[in-house]
This record gives C-alpha cells, structure tokens and sequence, in this order.
C-alpha cells in the first residue's frame, strides 16, 4: 500500500494532533511529516510551527522521556542517554532530563534490581560468575559502572 500524500495545510493538523497525542522527539515528527509525502521546506515550516505553538518541545519530550523510561522499565541513566541520542535529541536536552531523575530513586532503583537478580542466582555456586552475570544484567539496564561495582564489593 502506498502511503497517502498530503498537502502542507493538511499534515499541519495531522501532525498537531500527532504532537499533542503524546510529547514527540523532532526526528519523530520530522519522519512522520516526510511520511506524509512532504518535502524538506514543507516538513521544516511545519516543525517551525508546532515549535512556536508549542506543540513541539525538545526539552519537554526529553524530561518526560527520561523519567518515564527510569520509572516503567527502570532503565539507568546510560541506556536513557543512549536512547534520547538515537531519537537525535540535543545534549543540552539529555543532560537536563537527566538531572531530573532523583538520585536517592536512581540508588534505590539499582538497589532493588541487584537484590532481584541476586536472588535468581541463588543456586550459582561460583562466585565469579554470580559477580558477572550481576554485571552484565544492571549494565545492560544501562546503570553505571562505578555503581554497579560497589554493590557487588558488598557480596
């Protein structure tokens, strides 16, 4: 199926609605836009506008982004680094939504994952490889390494 084209008055509304549904990166926006057929002088007097409608706001997005990823999937701060890089948001950006996850949360959060792990791994007789597969499991959740190291000194 081909995808609909639309005329710049058209995809305005579309995309209003697209914006306000849920708080959007600008490459989201911008790749929905060309989706809709437009070109690049289209697609950016679009984005010009919803930014001045505030419809679109790079820092808002960030900020909900990153509490909302800490909070559901209990990501760490380096996987939501990653991801906010991936949607091409900018590092003033990242490292104000950042800022916004508590550290005493943040602690508390690995804390509770590292008991977690640490009780499926109950039946793991050597040490070394409870300590790694603890390792790898909190790095993957995008926690820090010097973090992470401290709470397996403490096994």
């Amino acid at each position: 199926m081909k995808p609909e084209k639309f005329t710049p008055q058209q995809a305005l509304p579309k995309a209003k609605y697209y914006c306000a549904y849920q708080e959007r990166s600008h490459s989201e926006v911008r790749d929905k836009l060309y989706g809709f057929g437009l070109n690049k002088t289209e697609v950016e007097t679009i984005i010009t506008t919803l930014i001045e409608d505030n419809y679109l706001n790079e820092e808002r997005f960030a900020i909900q982004y990153a509490g909302g990823h800490f909070r559901t999937k209990q990501w760490g701060r380096m996987k939501i680094r990653q991801a906010l890089k991936q949607k091409q948001v900018s590092d003033y950006c990242i490292k104000k939504a950042l800022k916004q996850i508590n550290d005493a949360d943040y602690r508390n959060t690995l804390q509770k994952l590292f008991d977690a792990k640490l009780k499926t791994l109950k039946s793991e007789k050597n040490i070394f490889i409870k300590k790694r597969k603890l390792q790898d499991h909190l790095l993957l959740k995008g926690f820090e390494m010097d973090l992470i190291a401290t709470l397996i000194a403490s096994i």
